[in-house]
């Protein structure tokens, strides 16, 4: 069995509004995992924490600002050509009209709601960890 030999560290926004839905996006189809949904976010910058990641990487990814929370999980996570560490956080959604900047479509959608969406396989357990958390 081969590892990848790139580690990527990834800030993940799960960002719940005052309905209790929460803010997928879907990923440009050209791209790595194109046209699948996820949770918005993006790669650590040296010397950041989880939670500045996720306040730069939200605002230039869907032009709004959240609060970050708790930590929701942690996942590392495995691909033939990457090794992900995701740092999951609950996010209040502040202010700011969603963008397009750096997907294809945005949508609000209930927890309940989001097994009828594809997403990348890591986010499957962050899927579960909301469940757990907000349905049982």
């Amino acid at each position: 069995m081969t590892f990848p030999s790139k580690h990527k560290q990834i800030g993940v926004a799960v960002i719940i509004n005052d309905q209790g839905e929460v803010l997928i996006d879907r990923r440009p189809v050209g791209g790595s995992f194109g046209g699948l949904w996820e949770f918005p976010g993006g790669k650590l910058e040296p010397g950041e924490t989880a939670a500045e990641c996720i306040v730069r990487e939200v605002r230039e990814e869907i032009a709004i600002e959240v609060a970050v929370g708790e930590s929701l999980i942690t996942i590392d996570h495995s691909y033939p050509q990457v090794r992900l560490t995701l740092y999951v956080h609950l996010c209040q959604y502040l202010s700011g009209q969603p963008q397009t900047i750096a997907c294809e479509e945005i949508r609000w959608v209930a927890i309940t709601d989001l097994g009828e969406y594809r997403f990348p396989k890591a986010n499957g357990e962050i899927i579960q960890a909301l469940r757990q958390k907000f349905l049982s």
